[in-house]
């Protein structure tokens, strides 16, 4: 009799312990909070940027960046801008390791001119004020170089959709027009130094 106690009350406690190792091997261990900056928004016009991301599912995480420049450089050469773009990213493992997939919105109010900035056209010869839309497909890799740090890679592309007032570059310029556009861009571009939060 003791030895069939035994034998029931030992076997939903095994069972019970085999269910939890078996679980164990699925518990994501990633980390939830990463911060992180731009190196080729620095490089490119020593615009201030930061970005936050944060893990709200085992393969998802969301992420934002925001840009600030407010520098102005002589001849009235400028990039001068505010960008606040979210994302939401797909890992193909885990977050914060390896590949992701993802889509980004994006806006900016921009005054620029007198720069030479690949995809803009005459950025060189007038000065472009008004306000940027975009969405589009990202892909990134993130390589982890220590449990804290890592570099992230990233690119994306989609549409875009500007409007605003086109002016002769010198300082105080003419105005000469109110445009828009729609035209097919990149949406992200990015070497970032991330420094990943538990």
């Amino acid at each position: 009799m003791l030895t069939l106690l035994s034998v029931v009350f030992s076997t939903p406690i095994g069972i019970s312990q085999n269910l939890t190792d078996e679980r164990a091997k699925y518990v994501d261990n990633s980390p939830t909070w990463a911060v992180k900056t731009n190196l080729v928004g620095w490089a490119a016009a020593a615009s201030i940027n930061a970005g936050a991301e944060v893990k709200i599912a085992p393969k998802w995480t969301l992420n934002m960046d925001v840009s600030y420049n407010p520098f102005q450089y002589r001849s009235n050469k400028k990039l001068k801008h505010i960008l606040v773009a979210p994302e939401a990213r797909w890992w193909l493992c885990a977050p914060y390791s390896g590949h992701f997939i993802g889509g980004n919105l994006m806006y900016s109010h921009y005054n620029a001119g007198g720069m030479n900035v690949p995809f803009v056209d005459d950025l060189k010869n007038y000065r472009y004020q008004g306000n940027l839309y975009g969405v589009g497909f990202v892909y990134g890799y993130h390589l982890v170089l220590s449990p804290r740090w890592s570099i992230e890679f990233e690119a994306g592309l989609g549409y875009g959709f500007t409007k605003y007032k086109k002016y002769d570059c010198p300082v105080c310029g003419a105005w000469r027009a109110d445009e828009k556009k729609h035209m097919l861009m990149p949406t992200k571009f990015a070497i970032s130094v991330v420094y990943v939060i538990k």
